[in-house]
């Protein structure tokens, strides 16, 4: 299981309603909080969950 450190980009298979596919880590654990980098929405997924959803994971801006 990869634990993905805050500040990290993650692509998702599913677009967020305002057409981005980007999500930052805000903090990680048993849940994540996440931003949507089109809109700013922030939601929080658990990390099984989240597992799935991915397609790409990129190193954050340092």
């Amino acid at each position: 299981m990869t634990v993905y450190k805050e500040g990290t980009i993650l692509t998702l298979k599913k677009k967020h309603p305002c057409g981005s596919l980007q999500w930052q880590v805000l903090r990680p654990g048993l849940e994540y909080r996440l931003k949507c980098l089109g809109c700013g929405h922030i939601m929080l997924m658990k990390r099984d969950d989240l597992q799935k959803a991915i397609k790409k994971a990129e190193a954050g801006p340092s």
